[in-house]
């Protein structure tokens, strides 16, 4: 039997790729790769600075928008908005007119019942009686928040309230309604204090800068002073009043929480004005050290030169000017 036999051309055709080929295609397969690796790489750091920004960004927003809250919410008494036409408030001299029962002492109780101010602080300080829990950065504001909440409450023994009408107001803490108010004609609503200031650690993170809060709260039937922690990262917080002097509801100029123009008779920062908005700077850190990062920007928040930093941390600086609904009324 006769078999066919293939040409030497055929046999040539069928022996696979050349040595030159082969490189060829390495050397094509390997730039694709070399491509793909540092588009990788590139989106993997794109991704890494992005989440980063995200998270100071998130921070600035919630820390803010804790501490906003409050402050547009500075003088509201219930119905009134008018502080000196509350009775049983401190008074020069007296910081509990009324020797009102069941006033937390451990950071004053001029610090609870002073209403005359309904915003207040200390400039680049902490000088509170009442030691923070964890201890407060030196260059950063004090910042104290007073008002009532704004619904209506049930009358509740032991927790500091506020019986108001549209005229007049008056403190008490044993549950039972002011003598010379009637239901009909006046609301009931509970005293919040909070003082911000932004401690050394974080109690969440340890290492890490945070705004904290001192609150009045109930605490098993009584009224009590809470500190706690509201966003870890906060590095700085700066704090000026907007005053209106001449009585326009403008703001005529800002000072700083403790500026020395103070008047305790007019319960006004300059004699005869009311402050009427608040313009707050926070700093935010990053949590993690950014390898490849450098921070040599300079930080001038307020009336503070925090300088360049110089270190691994992602940060933020960010103001706002917030009105005090209640101080033009």
């Amino acid at each position: 039997m006769a078999y066919p036999t293939r040409s030497f051309a055929a046999w040539r055709r069928q022996t696979g790729m050349t040595l030159i080929e082969v490189m060829v295609a390495l050397a094509i397969g390997s730039f694709l790769i070399i491509g793909a690796v540092q588009i990788y790489t590139q989106s993997r750091q794109s991704y890494i600075i992005n989440e980063s920004i995200a998270k100071v960004q998130d921070t600035a927003s919630f820390a803010m928008d804790a501490i906003e809250s409050d402050l547009r919410l500075a003088s509201n008494w219930g119905r009134m908005s008018r502080p000196l036409g509350i009775e049983g408030r401190s008074v020069i001299g007296d910081a509990n007119p009324n020797n009102l029962p069941g006033i937390p002492a451990e950071c004053g109780q001029e610090w609870v019942l002073n209403l005359a101010l309904p915003v207040d602080g200390d400039n680049n300080a902490y000088n509170l009686p009442c030691p923070p829990s964890i201890a407060a950065q030196a260059t950063s504001d004090h910042l104290v928040v007073r008002r009532a909440t704004v619904d209506p409450v049930p009358f509740e023994a032991g927790r500091i309230q506020l019986q108001t009408t549209r005229v007049q107001g008056a403190l008490f803490t044993d549950g039972n309604l002011p003598t010379g108010f009637t239901a009909g004609d006046s609301s009931t609503h509970n005293l919040l204090v909070s003082s911000y200031y932004v401690a050394n650690d974080s109690e969440l993170i340890p290492g890490v800068p945070a705004l904290r809060r001192i609150v009045l709260r109930m605490n098993g039937g009584v009224a009590d002073i809470i500190d706690e922690e509201i966003a870890p990262g906060v590095e700085n917080l700066q704090v000026q009043f907007g005053v209106d002097v001449n009585g326009d509801n403008t703001v005529d100029r800002y000072v700083n929480p403790d500026s020395g123009v103070y008047d305790p008779t007019s319960a006004a920062y300059i004699p005869g004005a009311k402050i009427i908005t608040a313009r707050l700077w926070l700093v935010v850190r990053g949590i993690d050290i950014e390898n490849g990062l450098v921070d040599d920007n300079t930080y001038t928040p307020g009336d503070v030169d925090l300088g360049q930093p110089a270190d691994n941390f992602r940060r933020m600086q960010v103001s706002k000017t917030i009105l005090l609904r209640n101080a033009r009324s």
